[in-house]
């Protein structure tokens, strides 16, 4: 593969190249404020620290249940997350395409922050008896952030806002519906499947609507370094939020076998933060800045952080599961948590690296490889052991990572696609 030296493609980066004059201008220039005033922005992901710790106790729990109903309800806290995670993916979208300052996005995001507050509340028993506040809440700031930009513009970006409110209508009656009229039953499930795949549909499709067409990614406007910074700050939080699961529950019993899991489990989420922003992590920025179309190479980060979100939010929970019980039964189902939540860590972190540098690192392959064949060998093992084994699959990638880093120091990325 034909590379540019390093100097050469950050040069490349800086300058901007394959972007015509008007959106060098827009990018470089006139959105830059967009990297000022993030207050209300770090507001909202301290309230998803919050989200993200409700998430984890709901899986714990989830793991902890009658085997019976355990899958089934590991589907529902996926549908949850995955709900919660498109609210903070469009609020991501609109602060990278309009000004902070602006009185009306500060009302979004509080309006949102708010929302996703009283979501956080809800989750635990967001299927059972608090399920209306949840559907009737998640409508509101599904519905109600397009309504606020809508009646704030008065220009052709109406159309935007305005297709996003019609779908966000639409999906909102099988929430509404699924809550009301069906309690503890299957069809609730049901209809909130259909009502988050209406969400995500829209949202990949960009909300098309016969006469007012459709948002394509392509067509996005957005300032792209400030968007990868905030997924960036997002793998930050989550990681942030397994340390505090981890001291979390190890202070509830502060005894002697809980020291090797509570250790394995903090060099895991050091090691997911160095291998997220050695290199591709840390120049994904400056790569989605420089990307010919901002808005594509964004919105593909939806999919591929949503895969590490939740990789380290299963890691950080079978950690948790064998720090409360570190002499506990052999359960496979623990196991499936403890090695797919590293292994979609590193599935997700591959698809990242190539979508900035059009190449995987083998280190990330070999992980994989390396958790696929060590998982049947696990079975029997005390769960001690196989937080270690996963531990030490994460050690080698990022050695490898640094060993590559000592030898070829200038070796460059391949310019964004």
């Amino acid at each position: 593969m034909c590379r540019r030296p390093r100097a050469a493609w950050y040069d490349w980066v800086n300058t901007g190249a394959k972007l015509t004059e008007d959106e060098r201008q827009m990018t470089s220039g006139g959105w830059r404020g967009l990297l000022q005033s993030r207050e209300g922005e770090l507001l909202l992901d301290l309230v998803y620290v919050l989200v993200l710790t409700r998430f984890s106790e709901r899986l714990v729990e989830d793991f902890t249940t009658d085997r019976r109903v355990v899958l089934p309800e590991v589907g529902q806290t996926a549908l949850l997350l995955l709900a919660l995670w498109l609210v903070w993916v469009h609020a991501a979208l609109v602060t990278s395409k309009y000004q902070t300052e602006d009185p009306v996005i500060q009302l979004l995001i509080v309006f949102t922050m708010f929302g996703s507050l009283i979501v956080a509340v809800t989750l635990p028993h967001a299927f059972g008896q608090r399920a209306v506040v949840f559907a009737v809440t998640y409508v509101a700031v599904q519905v109600g952030k397009p309504a606020i930009l809508l009646l704030a513009r008065r220009d052709r970006e109406r159309r935007r806002p305005l297709r996003h409110f019609c779908w966000g209508a639409v999906s909102a009656v099988p929430w509404i519906v699924g809550a009301a009229l069906f309690p503890q039953s299957p069809e609730r499930g049901v209809l909130w499947t259909l009502a988050i795949t209406l969400d995500c549909a829209g949202f990949i499709l960009g909300w098309p609507i016969p006469g007012l067409g459709r948002t394509r990614a392509e067509d996005w406007r957005l300032a792209g370094a400030h968007l990868a910074e905030r997924y960036q700050q997002f793998i930050i939080i989550t990681i942030g939020e397994t340390i505090l699961l981890t001291g979390m529950t190890f202070a509830d019993e502060f005894t002697p076998d809980r020291v090797l899991p509570t250790v394995m489990s903090f060099a895991t989420a050091v090691l997911m933060w160095r291998i997220y922003f050695h290199r591709a992590g840390t120049v994904f920025p400056a790569a989605v800045e420089a990307a010919p179309r901002p808005g594509s190479l964004g919105k593909s980060g939806f999919y591929t952080h949503l895969v590490m979100v939740t990789g380290i939010l299963a890691t950080g929970v079978g950690y948790a599961l064998v720090i409360n019980e570190p002499r506990g039964h052999q359960d496979p189902l623990w196991l499936a948590v403890i090695f797919g939540g590293p292994a979609l860590f590193l599935a997700g972190r591959s698809r990242l690296e190539y979508e900035v540098f059009a190449r995987v690192s083998p280190s990330r392959v070999l992980g994989l490889l390396a958790l696929a064949a060590l998982t049947p060998v696990m079975v029997r093992r005390a769960p001690v052991i196989v937080t270690s084994a996963a531990a030490v699959v994460l050690i080698g990638v990022a050695a490898w990572d640094g060993i590559r880093e000592w030898r070829y120091p200038d070796e460059a990325p391949s310019p964004p696609r």
